[in-house]
């Protein structure tokens, strides 16, 4: 299987199915989200303006985390980390990137910033997965060589489509946390629990694929992922604790 990165040229200019499925995650994502604003009583004025500041932190932030992990890529060229549409973006970059523009976002306008974050997080793993359909158009972030009767014929050998695993699973999360969000729960456990389920299937996953940057013996997005799970944990159970002795802090 070898698709064709390129969909269509516009004046001699390739445009990469890459930069689409990107583009196209955060449309849906913006859709559902928009969807759901009245339940945390944040307005859709205030939602759009916080994405204005977000999204472009996310992509810069994703950027950078891709950057800093794979500089073997660019020490030949320097002026190619700015080629976003050939790919190469760190979803855990992106991820810490909008984390900050949030809660500074929220600190200058007084929104709560755990609703917020709660409105966000099943629209931020819709899109996440559709965005992982630009690394099947890339042919990258693909796994060892297997067997199995679903694997997919890439860089000469048959292997484990992990970008397609991943797909599978952010759904699954997905519709998890649109099931956890009809509940009456703490503030942030959603947006936490989004950490959590997220990060446990990227542990997994991240050890079939054979591009992964690592930091000594260990693969960095596993190393970043078990922070997160346990973080994800200590920070739910903090998070509960303080809505059982204020008596509050429940979503709508």
């Amino acid at each position: 299987m070898n698709p064709n990165p390129v969909a269509f040229t516009i004046f001699g200019a390739p445009i990469f199915w890459y930069g689409i499925m990107i583009s196209t995650g955060m449309l849906v994502a913006l859709l559902v989200t928009l969807r759901r604003t009245s339940r945390y009583g944040i307005t859709e004025d205030r939602l759009i303006s916080f994405l204005l500041w977000a999204v472009p932190a996310a992509l810069v932030g994703a950027r950078i985390g891709f950057v800093i992990f794979n500089l073997e890529l660019y020490s030949h060229n320097w002026l190619t980390v700015f080629a976003f549409r050939e790919g190469g973006l760190s979803i855990h970059g992106g991820v810490f990137a909008a984390i900050l523009t949030g809660y500074i976002y929220t600190k200058r306008t007084n929104t709560d910033f755990w609703r917020l974050a709660d409105l966000c997080a099943p629209g931020l793993i819709l899109g996440q997965a559709i965005g992982r359909w630009g690394n099947f158009f890339n042919q990258e972030a693909y796994g060892v060589e297997t067997t199995l009767p679903w694997a997919m014929y890439i860089a000469g050998a048959w292997r484990h489509p992990t970008f397609l695993y991943e797909f599978i699973w952010n759904m699954l999360v997905f519709a998890f946390l649109l099931y956890k969000s009809k509940k009456r729960e703490v503030d942030g456990s959603i947006f936490i629990r989004y950490l959590i389920w997220y990060s446990a299937g990227r542990y997994f996953i991240e050890g079939l694929r054979v591009d992964s940057p690592f930091w000594g013996d260990f693969r960095v997005a596993q190393l970043i992922s078990l922070v997160l799970i346990h973080g994800g944990l200590i920070l739910l159970w903090w998070r509960k604790r303080q809505a059982n002795k204020t008596g509050g802090g429940l979503a709508i």
